[in-house]
């Protein structure tokens, strides 16, 4: 892969919860060192201690955190080690409350915090966050947007328009329904 994008594409490698520990210690191992970004969720979300013996062993970052369910699930995996980076969910972590609450944790800690889905709110958000990294980019939305965020340059602009920007294209939204 890195041969196709060159090494200026950063790279990210997500096994989404797929691997026990030993299965993660042995492909993480293999991939170590490959210069990827970051290694996400290789194992469940909530073995902590797995996570932080692959912290330990690996000099690829370990990402984490779409599955915290609240601000003191982050908080927790923080304390353990269990990450080099994390990446909560909006709906998981307790909306924008939730995610500036995690943002202060992830500040405080001096831990780099990207974004997981929801990029029309995430990118207000990040724009707030101390240790904002990555957002996480899908223009899902853009067929229900009136006017949708666009990317130029590798820079997402926001419409200037009040809110967070979003405003409903109704006639989509009733063709959809109908």
């Amino acid at each position: 892969m890195r041969k196709a994008v060159g090494e200026e594409m950063h790279l990210m490698v997500d096994f989404n919860q797929g691997l026990n520990l030993a299965e993660a210690l042995h492909r993480c191992h293999m991939i170590d060192g490959l210069g990827l970004a970051w290694i996400e969720e290789p194992i469940v979300y909530d073995n902590l201690d797995g996570y932080a013996q692959l912290a330990h062993e690996l000099k690829t970052p370990i990402q984490m955190g779409e599955n915290f369910y609240g601000p003191r699930e982050m908080h927790k995996a923080l304390q353990k080690k269990a990450c080099d980076l994390v990446m909560p969910d909006f709906m998981r972590i307790g909306g924008v409350t939730g995610w500036m609450r995690a943002a202060a944790i992830a500040g405080a800690a001096g831990i780099p915090i990207s974004t997981h889905l929801y990029p029309e709110v995430a990118a207000h958000v990040l724009r707030v966050t101390e240790t904002a990294h990555w957002l996480e980019w899908q223009d899902w939305a853009d067929p229900l947007l009136l006017t949708p965020y666009t990317l130029k340059g590798g820079h997402l602009h926001i419409p200037n328009v009040p809110g967070v920007g979003l405003e409903w294209n109704e006639d989509v939204v009733a063709a959809n329904l109908a």
